[in-house]
């Protein structure tokens, strides 16, 4: 089973939230996930990016592929 990192997408209409899910890579992005890992809410100044960093280097060592966009989040995470 090839496994995805990535956002899924909740909250209220025009005001969006994300879970940092994993899933599988050929579910829709509000499929069924394995396990969640944390969230993101972008309305925040600056945006809140909570990840539970254990549970990430975990799949990240089962061979868990990142999405583009959560490849960014975590980019720019660690350059501030």
């Amino acid at each position: 089973m090839a496994a995805t990192i990535r956002l899924m997408k909740f909250g209220k209409r025009g005001y969006p939230t994300y879970r940092i899910v994993v899933l599988d890579k050929r579910k829709k992005r509000d499929g069924s996930y394995l396990e969640k890992m944390g969230t993101y809410n972008p309305h925040t100044e600056p945006a809140t990016l909570l990840i539970d960093d254990a549970k990430l280097q975990e799949w990240l060592r089962k061979g868990a592929q990142v999405s583009e966009g959560m490849r960014r989040l975590l980019k720019n995470r660690k350059t501030k």
